[in-house]
């Protein structure tokens, strides 16, 4: 198997997690498979870079002009991706085209933007950069929600982690789930998370309650997602009123009692369909919908697909 050269893209106030990230596991994959991965790191003129924490980072070497063409070409994000230099985005621009795999992560994905290599393309970033890549870059297919998306050669990546979960993908697309595995165990993260995964969990994506019953409520949900969700039996375990309950969670959460528990049972049937070889009907009914058919209906209606099509294409292979 010939040697794959990954070359990081390094640039003042750049996010230091959206550099280390992806260069442990590939690191890791190349400790686990000798000779598979050449990893170089390389700023503008070659001098050192200081990340937007303070970290002082010095790359192997500078971009050239006649820089040799990489496998996989990673574009980190950060604050440095606000107002980047035009010699950057012109050597993205001539060299970005030029790599097998051309990987953005968080921010990066603008700077990709700005050379025009992500015209006609679906494309992620941060959820909080999301508006302003679609505004400044209409020719661009922005989804803000999945924690990376793939498109062609080109793969964009959401928040600071998310570059993990991307790095991980490619790996155990060039050496296996078991290399994969291997890294992901050595980093204590999950191998796989789906790239069509939500930037947020629903406890991530509503606040958190300021008062106590509330709260409790909160992770009462979470751990229960098959009991009883109505809005008259969690008010009972708040000792509000029904119309009370739904009123002060929705002000102090951001969202309705309904849309809360709908989307944590959604959460919870997706992790068993890739965790588990339960059957649908039993996944219905840990999940709190009862019947396969309203299971079936939360799935099309959110994820555009069917709970057995989801796990078909998001369950990893059974490790050999």
């Amino acid at each position: 198997m010939a040697q794959r050269t990954v070359l990081v893209v390094l640039f003042d106030d750049v996010q230091s997690l959206d550099v280390t990230g992806p260069v442990e596991v590939f690191a890791g994959a190349e400790k686990h498979t000798p000779g598979t991965y050449r990893i170089r790191t390389a700023s503008l003129d070659g001098a050192a870079v200081r990340t937007s924490s303070g970290l002082t980072v010095v790359p192997d070497e500078a971009l050239a002009s006649d820089s040799e063409h990489p496998d996989t070409l990673v574009v980190p994000g950060g604050q440095g991706t606000r107002h980047p230099d035009r010699h950057l985005i012109e050597w993205l621009r001539a060299h970005g085209p030029r790599a097998r795999r051309l990987v953005s992560v968080c921010t990066g994905a603008i700077l990709l933007a700005r050379a025009g290599l992500l015209d006609g393309r679906r494309a992620t970033t941060h959820w909080a950069y999301s508006d302003r890549l679609a505004r400044d870059h209409p020719a661009v297919d922005v989804d803000p929600d999945p924690i990376y998306v793939r498109d062609g050669h080109i793969a964009t990546s959401a928040g600071v982690t998310s570059g993990i979960d991307l790095a991980l993908a490619l790996v155990e697309e060039d050496l296996g789930r078991d290399a994969a595995l291997t890294v992901a165990r050595h980093l204590v993260v999950f191998l796989r998370r789906p790239g069509n995964q939500a930037q947020f969990s629903a406890q991530l994506a509503a606040q958190t309650a300021r008062r106590e019953p509330l709260r409790e409520v909160q992770q009462w949900i979470t751990e229960h997602p098959g009991a009883d969700l109505s809005v008259e039996s969690l008010a009972v375990r708040t000792g509000f009123s029904p119309r009370h309950f739904a009123r002060a969670f929705q002000a102090e959460t951001g969202t309705t009692p309904g849309r809360y528990v709908d989307r944590v049972r959604l959460e919870h049937a997706r992790r068993l369909l890739e965790d588990t070889a339960d059957g649908v009907e039993e996944i219905s009914r840990a999940s709190g919908y009862g019947t396969p058919e309203a299971m079936r209906r939360a799935f099309v209606r959110t994820l555009g697909t069917a709970p057995a099509e989801y796990r078909r294409r998001f369950r990893p292979a059974p490790v050999q």
